[in-house]
């Protein structure tokens, strides 16, 4: 092979670098990336040095595991890795051993340039536990007697455990059961002190959470235990705190939406039985944290040196550094959305999405450039013609005012533009204006895109998202209507031509808008929500207390599940629907797709349920997402007469 082959062969590796689960301890950078296999899914955690692009990845951990964080349901970031005395302890759990595992590394000084070994082995792959049914979090902390503590899943119960990191294939020792959920474990800078969230059952945890502080002994056991409470804060009233982050021995910076959004507040733990308020940062209409569907998010990172924060205010985000519990700059970030963020010293890391291309790095060493111009240091290669999201705000469900993105056509195809409504899953998700293959796909072809963040989206603060309490299945699909109508009222859309789009929960938003008069023509769903009953009834346990608030306890408010399922209202429904499932869907079973397939086809002729063996809740093999498209653009054509 040619040194121009090679070249090639190096950029086109580098660049489908994914960055997933994104770190950085001292000057390396961590990530989890698939791997090739034929016969099943493996992924392996990569390194390399800070700052350096052209840097071939070293490869961490070995070719036989599957790293994957399943806690709660949803998972989160799937390993994590721990400075300890200047070595970096690796920690993952293997979903093929069933078990927790360790590695240890110490950073080589001198790399030359034919060289990735930028991390030196101090042990091999050491198997912490024994093979154990159970959901692991990554959210670790490593005391100084050199036991591993954690939080996992067992038999829908919730623990606290710990780990002798001397031993191999032990036995999880239980330290404290938990009542209900539990997430967020950190730890002090010393490892005497640790924090969590709980929450209860019957809600979701940015509904309300309480914020626990324990101190360990030197046997490592708990000493006591303690619910941080604030006459201001959270005495009498629903507040959801968001990941309690330590930034000193005895500082921790958390935010919580006691004043309807999620802002910044700093507490002072040097006495565990009197917890301090050491200050609050209120900002209105700026968002600290969202929804935690999944754990390891991060808004914060560093220490009370250096601390950076991100929040998003509307549709900007920000980037903060604090010094000593006082903000020093403020950034404005061109990114729409943020996957991963991390800071070691003063060196940070981000991954995120523009709304032009996806999947960008940035990185960036504060302490040699603390002046940052971002949208010249990020490096974009967007696509050349692409219809820019428009932030569009209506009158929506009880005339309050609702947001929305719309995409005009990339040409003038129609005398007025066929309009797409795309109704996001969740449904405490939201658009965020994120560059969309998809989207794009139906400009480039003459439609509006509409992405409709109806009432109980996130991002929008409290209120907005308690807007769909009790009301899922009307307000959400009102929403979506008064959007066309606006759009019609502007002349800026075909009133004969509208087609609504939904993926899960999406998709009962779709269902539940084409059967309310006769705004939209046709519908297109993925793996689609249609039985609230079956839903209430095999739902796994974290979601199991979100329809209380969608809808209300099953027990008390029956026929509204029965009223807002579209499984109980095709047999009326004549016009088009287009319907995609797998098989292999764990979420929503594709056997209720199944149940209306026969129905739907006889009310309509146009209508058609395509199925795919081999996709789960979410479609990832890409000649599957082709058929979609194809199936999908051939479904409108002959629905809406283009």
């Amino acid at each position: 092979m040619s040194d121009t082959d090679n070249l090639k062969l190096k950029q086109t590796y580098l660049k489908n670098i994914s960055f997933k689960d994104l770190s950085i301890i001292k000057n390396i950078i961590f990530w989890l990336d698939a791997i090739p296999d034929d016969k099943k899914y493996k992924n392996a955690i990569f390194a390399r040095p800070f700052n350096d692009k052209n840097a071939i990845p070293q490869q961490l951990t070995g070719d036989n595991f599957y790293i994957k964080n399943q806690f709660h349901g949803y998972g989160g970031k799937s390993y994590q890795c721990i400075e300890v005395h200047d070595q970096i302890y690796l920690i993952w759990f293997d979903q093929y051993s069933k078990a927790l595992w360790l590695q240890i590394f110490r950073v080589q000084e001198r790399v030359s340039k034919s060289d990735n070994k930028y991390l030196l082995y101090n042990t091999k792959p050491k198997q912490l536990t024994k093979a154990i049914e159970s959901n692991f979090d990554t959210s670790f902390v490593i005391s100084k007697n050199n036991f591993l503590y954690g939080l996992c899943e067992i038999n829908n119960r919730d623990y606290l455990y710990s780990l002798d990191l001397k031993k191999t294939k032990q036995a999880i020792c239980k330290i404290k059961k938990f009542d209900n959920f539990v997430g967020n474990l950190s730890s002090n800078s010393i490892g005497n002190l640790f924090s969590w969230i709980e929450w209860n059952s019957d809600c979701m945890p940015w509904e309300q959470n309480h914020l626990f502080f324990a101190s360990i002994d030197n046997a490592g056991k708990i000493k006591e235990i303690k619910e941080f409470t604030n006459k201001v804060i959270n005495e009498g009233k629903n507040v959801s705190f968001f990941q309690p982050y330590w930034i000193s021995e005895n500082m921790l910076v958390c935010s919580e939406d006691s004043t309807g959004w999620w802002n910044l507040c700093f507490i002072d733990v040097a006495d565990i039985k009197k917890i301090v308020l050491k200050k609050r940062i209120i900002k209105s209409l700026t968002e600290y944290g969202s929804p935690q569907w999944v754990s390891g998010i991060s808004f914060f990172s560093g220490n009370i040196e250096n601390l950076f924060c991100l929040a998003k205010k509307e549709n900007i985000w920000l980037l903060e550094k604090y010094k000593n519990l006082c903000c020093i700059q403020e950034h404005e970030l061109p990114f729409s959305s943020i996957s991963d963020f991390s800071v070691f010293d003063q060196k940070l890391v981000i991954r995120g999405n523009t709304i032009s291309s996806f999947n960008h790095l940035f990185e960036n060493d504060f302490e040699e450039k603390d002046s940052v111009n971002f949208s010249k240091e990020i490096s974009f290669e967007p696509i050349n013609d692409f219809s820019k999201p428009e932030s569009f705000w209506f009158k929506g469900f009880n005339n309050e005012l609702t947001h929305a993105f719309i995409y005009r056509p990339l040409f003038e195809r129609f005398t007025k533009s066929p309009l797409i409504v795309k109704a996001h899953s969740g449904p405490t998700s939201y658009f965020d204006g994120s560059f969309n293959s998809e989207v794009q796909n139906w400009t480039s072809l003459g439609f509006m895109v509409a992405e409709v963040n109806y009432g109980g989206s996130s991002g929008f603060g409290r209120k907005y998202r308690e807007r769909l309490n009790y009301k899922w299945g009307i307000l959400d699909s009102y929403d979506c209507k008064a959007l066309v109508l606006n759009l019609i009222r502007l002349n800026l859309v075909d009133s004969s031509k509208i087609a609504i789009l939904g993926n899960s929960a999406g998709g009962l938003t779709a269902i539940n808008s084409l059967c309310q008069g006769n705004v939209f023509k046709a519908a297109i769903c993925k793996y689609p929500v249609l039985d609230l009953k079956d839903m209430n009834q095999k739902t796994h346990r974290f979601e199991k207390g979100y329809l209380n608030s969608l809808l209300g306890e099953y027990s008390k408010f029956r026929n509204d599940y029965q009223l807002r399922s579209p499984i109980n209202k095709m047999y009326t429904l004549k016009k088009p629907i287009l319907l995609f499932h797998g098989k292999e869907d764990l979420v929503i079973s594709y056997k209720q797709t199944l149940k209306i397939r026969d129905i739907i086809l006889k009310n309509n002729k146009h209508s058609e349920v395509i199925l795919f063996d081999n996709e789960g809740h979410g479609f990832k093999n890409i000649a599957n997402k082709k058929i979609v498209l194809f199936k999908s653009q051939k479904f409108l054509e002959r629905t809406l007469s283009i």
